[in-house]
């Protein structure tokens, strides 16, 4: 029966693909409050906690129940909801409204996960095709990232300062397209849920909370989530200050610049999930996690000083950009193992039962990690300036190392 959704497997890799996408321009919207709304850096990071709050409530209300309303259903209902925010996002232009376009593209996003996470158990049929399934998926979704680096600025017109919310007709009819092929996608889901009735549900999901295993997992998905949202919602902003761009260069250009070079952190968290995914059905999962842990630390104590310090000429365009300028987002490859190997294994360990009520509480916790971790890197970049904010991932990343190894002594007893 498993082997026939491949149709929906396919949505599955669509749906997150086209979230990708509107979730993580979070940074460029930041970027464009600051310059077209005149917000400050504190105001704008507003918008990561809009986009996250209603992720974390959505998911912790909705997730233990999910599997009654149907995942096909709620996947449908998400599309939906985006495809009318991008349209009133492109009509509204203003901060209010991009703050309730995130808010909005936050309770898809809720509905989308707990439903994608969830559906893999029922297609996949041991804990290696988990493994790559998981991995697979957050790998397409950072394509997803990369592509909103580079669709974005394409609607950027120096001479026209709102052409850049016309991205958002194309990104409503990716909505429609992904939203049609889902509805004629036929999904056996399957009949386990948690409890009898809607407060056993609600009740399962609350006594997940009181395991150990996962008290140490969504510590660890809270941390991890800090790190990368940090980096990645802060980059563009990082790189239009620390790189020497001519006095000649429209503001409009230098963010074109700074967008797209953002557009490498994503390529390579997409590369990393995906050769983890190949890696995961070779070698153990907490030894992948480790070594990238412990590469990501030497990546900021290393290769981050001579980012900021290297000197450069006047950039006017790509060609110019200094080497180095080019290798701290290349952290993103032994970041992205991280988040889908620990989900991963957290669920395989798990029936398949609780899936639902656990990728509620994961997304939970990664929302608000999320949401933290944009709004430190956003008080950093104001008080000690964005050439030493990203130093201080290194503390979560410390924490994150020692929470692993509990973490695989607490999933092999779970097994047992």
């Amino acid at each position: 029966m498993k082997s026939r959704n491949l149709g929906f497997k396919f949505s599955l890799y669509l749906n997150y693909f086209v979230f990708a996408i509107l979730l993580n321009s979070v940074g460029i919207v930041i970027l464009k409050s600051i310059t077209n709304f005149g917000v400050d850096e504190l105001q704008a990071s507003t918008l990561e906690l809009f986009k996250d709050m209603p992720i974390a409530i959505v998911s912790f209300f909705i997730a233990s129940f999910l599997p009654r309303i149907g995942y096909k259903k709620s996947m449908l209902t998400a599309l939906a909801i985006v495809f009318f925010a991008c349209i009133a996002m492109y009509f509204g232009n203003s901060f209010g409204t991009a703050q309730f376009l995130f808010a909005a593209v936050g309770v898809a996003f809720a509905l989308i996960k707990v439903s994608v996470y969830s559906a893999i158990g029922l297609v996949t049929n041991n804990e290696k095709e988990h493994n790559s399934l998981m991995s697979s998926i957050e790998g397409v979704f950072m394509f997803g990232i990369a592509l909103a680096y580079f669709l974005f600025p394409a609607f950027n017109h120096e001479l026209d300062p709102d052409s850049w919310l016309r991205v958002y007709w194309v990104l409503a009819g990716l909505s429609a397209i992904s939203f049609l092929f889902l509805w004629s996608t036929d999904f056996d889901e399957g009949s386990e849920i948690p409890g009898s009735n809607l407060s056993e549900d609600f009740e399962a999901m609350i006594k997940l909370m009181l395991k150990l295993l996962v008290i140490v997992f969504v510590g660890s998905a809270f941390l991890f989530v800090m790190i990368e949202q940090g980096i990645m919602t802060w980059l563009p902003t990082f790189n239009e200050r620390v790189l020497d761009f001519s006095e000649n260069l429209t503001e409009a250009a230098q963010q074109n610049i700074s967008i797209r070079m953002s557009a490498i952190l994503a390529i390579s968290l997409g590369v990393g999930r995906i050769l983890a995914g190949l890696l995961a059905q070779k070698i153990s999962w907490v030894w992948i996690v480790a070594t990238c842990i412990m590469a990501s630390m030497a990546i900021v104590l290393f290769v981050l000083p001579r980012v900021v310090s290297a000197d450069s000429v006047s950039i006017q365009s790509f060609s110019d950009i200094p080497l180095m300028a080019y290798t701290f987002p290349l952290v993103g490859l032994f970041l992205a193992p991280i988040y889908p190997l620990l989900n991963s294994a957290v669920l395989s360990a798990l029936p398949q039962k609780l899936h639902s009520p656990m990728t509620g509480l994961i997304v939970v916790f990664s929302a608000l990690g999320g949401t933290i971790g944009s709004r430190v890197i956003g008080w950093l970049f104001k008080t000690v300036g964005a050439e030493t904010a990203f130093f201080y991932t290194l503390i979560p990343m410390g924490l994150l190392l020692v929470a692993l190894f509990m973490l695989k002594r607490l999933t092999d007893a779970e097994k047992t």
